[in-house]
């Protein structure tokens, strides 16, 4: 096998839960290959670089095998490799979400039925 449809290689290195999810991901201009924007169709080959963008994060992996078949998380983890910037990045962005959720302080309990009552009354108030 020498190359694969972008999209069925993602669902297979699990990378998305189903095919279609890996297509609408493409198709969103979530994944580029080599620096470009792709068709679910393109066909990748073995080292090539891909970035993929999932919700808060962006990952820059290169191809190190390829399948067309979904198969157990460890094979599917050896037919990809991050690069080490990749990693480092991702990791330097959960860290600043982390700090940034901390400076966000939320209460310490819920508000009784009283403090509903007036927030409700804040909320839909006249102004």
């Amino acid at each position: 096998m020498e190359k694969v449809r972008i999209d069925k290689w993602l669902w297979a290195a699990r990378f998305f839960k189903t095919r279609g999810l890996s297509k609408a991901a493409i198709e969103g201009g979530k994944v580029h290959a080599d620096g470009k924007k792709v068709k679910p169709s393109k066909e990748i080959s073995v080292g090539q670089l891909l970035i993929i963008r999932q919700s808060l994060d962006e990952k820059v992996i290169e191809v190190v095998g390829l399948s067309e078949r979904r198969g157990p998380a460890p094979v599917a983890e050896a037919l990809y490799r991050e690069t080490p910037e990749s990693i480092e990045a991702r990791e330097k962005a959960a860290q600043q979400r982390k700090i940034i959720r901390g400076l966000d302080p939320s209460p310490e309990t819920r508000p009784n039925k009283k403090q509903r009552r007036q927030i409700h009354r804040f909320k839909d108030a006249d102004y």
